[in-house]
């Protein structure tokens, strides 16, 4: 159904009423006002032939004939009122209007018969004469009390209708007015009442847009007034509130998306209620788009499903550690429990999620730094102590024999040396690398990677293998030379052992978006994408045996590694299987120092 305006219910409604009114009003006075001017119209012309009598009774007589017709047409000239004078026979004596000789019989008429009874006569009806409608009043002529003959008098009925039209027609044209200007009231008091009902509601639809500083105008009407006090209230009360709310959700947002684990809310259906963003990031969905679906289509993760409808299940709260499905495993402790209306009832349940993956993570390097390290200190430690114990138990070996024995021990003496050295470095590295002094200056970078190639061409020339620097001279970078060239030569070293022999290996130096870039390059065997992440370890190898025959300690990129974190740089790695690896120290760069202009 079509709604309208409050308007239009009511001005209607009124003007209706008005119309009614006024119609009916005008209705009954016209008839009452016709009523009325016949009444008075009778009268009149009783009151005529009543005074007519009086002059008409000597005249009745057969011989006065001509002086009867002369005073009939002289009185109805005279009154304007057509006057007829009848005898007891019903024969028409004089008439003013006609010739009686050529009128009929006027014995049956109702006013004369009346008449002839002795009493005044009234009627209203057609003449046949006149061909018009007429007023009739006969009044009967008496003569010791005899009725001699019968005086009618009679009027035009058109022509009171004419008067009596005029009057109404300025009655109807009273009443139209009447109603336009009842109408025009009706219409501004429509207005003044429905006026502040709009206003009240352009108010709500402010209110419910989230405009509560709006307040409706006090109207004059103490009805609306309070209504509109109401709604003032209402709206002033509501602002405190949803401000209210709102802080307090904004600091519970602010909370959730500070965390760092994720949290997840569910209903008892398992329809996600809240997601944060650890969460979000951590399954890689929407928060907006999940609220409100089940858990099963937004996280497609069976353990999580799992975990949910446990903690739906349980009272109290639920534990378990469980990893994701990811391009890296990724392993989650999650905690949950119940979630608690405002009455104590089980609404949902909330979960947690802690990402323990580096904590998991760093309990494997450790435990293979244990074992890794045992097990390099083991080998040496083993064949020292078999050889002293073949010296110990034949004390007249040759001198050749113990010589060979002693050198031997020697050379693993001097590999624990090596990885103890090598561990004392990495650790002073770690604990003091980051306490950045005068050590660390701006230093031109082609001298330290020269400084690292001379250290190491002995091998070089022993591998027959070229090493070539691309380095420009004003490449400058504050760092501590020393530590460098440590890392460049380790870098360097692991390219020249590992590259065939006859191989060439080159240290390219560069400027790239803000960093110095220092990059090793070599041919050799490359290394397996799943050994990648893993090669900065201490002691881990990826050829164990041909690591430990090339007589490295398995620290060389753990200590490049420190060294350009103690930089405040990194170190990358690409490598292709079988086509070489490329690896690249980058250091900040200095900002290039301008010229004072003076």
């Amino acid at each position: 159904m079509r709604r309208r305006r409050l308007l239009w219910h009511l001005f209607p409604s009124y003007l209706l009423i008005i119309v009614v009114a006024v119609a009916a009003v005008s209705w009954y006075a016209g008839l009452s006002l016709r009523r009325f001017y016949y009444t008075q119209t009778t009268s009149t012309l009783e009151a005529r032939a009543s005074l007519l009598e009086e002059r008409l009774g000597p005249l009745m007589g057969p011989n006065r004939r001509p002086e009867l017709e002369r005073l009939v047409a002289d009185l109805s000239l005279r009154s304007g009122t057509r006057v007829t004078v009848i005898l007891p026979s019903g024969q028409v004596a004089a008439d003013s209007h006609e010739d009686p000789g050529a009128m009929e019989n006027h014995a049956d008429r109702p006013e004369i018969r009346t008449a002839m009874s002795g009493e005044v006569g009234r009627s209203r009806r057609f003449s046949h004469t006149l061909e018009k409608e007429l007023v009739y009043v006969a009044a009967p002529v008496v003569r010791d009390g005899e009725v001699l003959g019968v005086v009618r008098t009679a009027l035009p009925r058109t022509a009171l209708d004419e008067e009596l039209g005029a009057v109404l027609g300025r009655i109807s044209l009273a009443a139209v007015v009447l109603i336009l200007f009842a109408a025009a009231v009706s219409l501004v008091a429509s207005r003044r009442l429905a006026g502040p009902i709009q206003a009240m509601r352009s108010a709500a639809l402010s209110f419910a847009r989230g405009d509560l500083k709006h307040h409706v105008p006090l109207p004059h009407s103490e009805e609306l007034a309070s209504l509109a006090e109401s709604l003032n209230s209402m709206a002033t009360d509501l602002d405190t509130r949803i401000r209210t709310i709102t802080h307090q959700r904004a600091e519970q947002e602010a909370v959730l998306a500070g965390m760092v684990e994720g949290v997840i809310a569910v209903d008892s259906d398992e329809r996600v209620i809240a997601l944060n963003r650890a969460a979000s990031e951590m399954f890689g969905v929407d928060p907006e788009t999940a609220r409100g679906r089940p858990i099963q289509e937004v996280i497609r993760n069976t353990d999580v499903h799992d975990f949910a409808a446990l903690t739906l299940a349980s009272d109290g709260v639920v534990e378990r550690e469980f990893s994701l499905s990811a391009e890296q495993e990724r392993f989650v402790q999650a905690h949950g429990a119940a979630l608690r209306g405002d009455q104590g009832h089980r609404v949902g349940a909330v979960i947690v999620l802690n990402d323990v993956t580096r904590m998991r993570r760093l309990e494997n390097v450790r435990r293979d730094f244990v074992a890794n390290v045992s097990h390099e200190l083991r080998t040496p430690i083993t064949s020292i102590k078999g050889f002293v114990e073949t010296l110990l138990d034949d004390a007249d070996r040759d001198e050749e024999s113990t010589r060979r024995f002693l050198s031997i021990i020697s050379r693993h003496a001097d590999r624990l040396d090596a990885i103890i050295e090598d561990l004392l470095f990495l650790s002073r590295i770690e604990h003091e690398g980051s306490e950045r002094g005068g050590d660390f200056v701006e230093t031109p970078v082609r001298g330290v990677i020269a400084s690292a190639v001379e250290s190491l061409s002995p091998g070089a020339r022993e591998r027959r293998t070229t090493v070539t620097v691309d380095c420009g001279e004003d490449i400058v970078a504050r760092v501590n030379a020393q530590l460098l060239e440590h890392a460049v030569a380790n870098v360097l070293d692991n390219a020249i052992k590992y590259s065939p022999e006859g191989e060439h290996v080159r240290v390219e130096c560069e400027r790239r978006e803000g960093e110095v870039v220092i990059r090793v390059s070599d041919n050799g065997p490359g290394i397996p994408p799943a050994d990648v992440p893993r090669i900065f370890e201490r002691f881990y190898r990826v050829d164990k045996a041909r690591s430990r025959e090339l007589g490295g300690t398995g620290l060389g990129l753990a200590i490049a590694k420190h060294i350009a974190q103690a930089h405040d740089g990194r170190i990358t790695v690409e490598s292709v299987l079988g086509k070489g690896s490329s690896f690249s120290i980058r250091l900040p760069d200095v900002p290039a120092q301008q010229d004072d202009v003076v």
